[in-house]
């Protein structure tokens, strides 16, 4: 690879909230950083493969508004998860397949049109330094990607070497992409506190379309428009906020659901704290958290309860989904 690969991508344009993610950052949830990572794995795992980079080497994560990128180095790319086609000198080319960009070349965006977080894997990887065994970037902490942030104009990204079996033209077949869609069903399983809201609150959460909120983020997705929760009454134990949905601060697992004075459900994705005072009254088990990531503003879900047998079995269907899409760019 040229020499100028250590300063290969020179951001021209940032995009809505570009950040360098791999497939996070593992261990230390107990002290309180969180996993991090891309919020479709999936994604991430499909952009490395079409590029021959080994599944969790570190990608752009492009959210709703694509970057745009000057490359000082000839290398090979590839956009999956969101529909947001990108264009090379302007001119449109596909998702999910390996591109060729040359030096001197310019990729950008198209507006997105279906899902919300598109992952931009170059062959080589993205070399960011490695902080905690990952490269993702996690912002509240400043850790991680590029100097802890978000990507700003002007920064210039490096680019690790290639793997050989890097070939430009391969494409991603249409029967392993995952599906986008405005309306989604997240599978949940009813958490440590469900009980803590009255019978009727119990059945309407799950019985309701909500819509994504426009503070949707990594930390968390809220949600609004389903009708407000009711906690039952008690009187609140030693330690415990004055709000109903208040507890004695306990642990919050990934997916974790709390519905702050029982208005608005917000999911805890990848870059969630670990822990906090707000009664939990369910998780969104993890074979679903994806679909989450790929939704944008308005869009709509409906909660549907599932046993941890089922959750279970919905990881390890996950799992072998991942492990097809392995195989197939073993095999070809």
């Amino acid at each position: 690879m040229p020499t100028d690969s250590f300063n290969a991508i020179e951001v021209v344009k940032p995009g809505l909230a570009t950040s360098v993610q791999d497939a996070g950052r593992q261990g230390y949830y107990y002290v309180g950083i969180p996993p991090s990572g891309a919020l479709d794995q999936y994604a991430l795992r499909a952009a490395n493969l079409l590029v021959g980079n080994p599944e969790d080497a570190a990608v752009l994560e492009c959210t709703l508004l694509g970057p745009q990128l000057l490359f000082h180095a000839d290398a090979l790319i590839a956009v999956t998860g969101a529909e947001m086609t990108p264009k090379i000198d302007g001119v449109v080319q596909a998702c999910n397949v390996a591109l060729r960009i040359r030096a001197g070349s310019t990729l950008s965006f198209e507006h997105v049109k279906a899902g919300a977080r598109a992952c931009l894997a170059v062959a080589g990887g993205i070399d960011v330094p490695m902080v905690l065994g990952s490269r993702s970037t996690y912002t509240l902490g400043a850790i991680g990607g590029h100097e802890g942030r978000r990507l700003q104009k002007a920064d210039r990204l490096a680019i690790g070497a290639a793997r050989a079996r890097a070939r430009e033209g391969a494409e991603l077949p249409a029967a392993l992409r995952a599906p986008l869609s405005a309306e989604v069903e997240l599978r949940v399983l009813p958490g440590l506190y469900h009980h803590r809201l009255t019978d009727e609150s119990a059945a309407t959460f799950f019985e309701d379309a909500w819509t994504v909120a426009p503070e949707a983020d990594r930390i968390g997705y809220r949600y609004k428009g389903g009708r407000p929760l009711r906690f039952r009454e008690r009187e609140q134990p030693f330690g415990a906020g004055a709000d109903p949905s208040n507890i004695v601060d306990a642990c919050y697992p990934i997916g974790s659901i709390q519905v702050p004075a029982g208005l608005e459900p917000i999911i805890l994705h990848r870059d969630a704290v670990s822990g906090g005072g707000y009664a939990t009254i369910g998780t969104v088990i993890s074979a679903d958290m994806d679909l989450i990531g790929q939704m944008q503003p308005n869009h709509k879900a409906r909660f549907v309860t599932v046993s941890m047998e089922q959750a279970l079995a919905a990881r390890a269907n996950y799992q072998r989904r991942l492990a097809r899409l392995a195989d197939y760019f073993r095999t070809t």
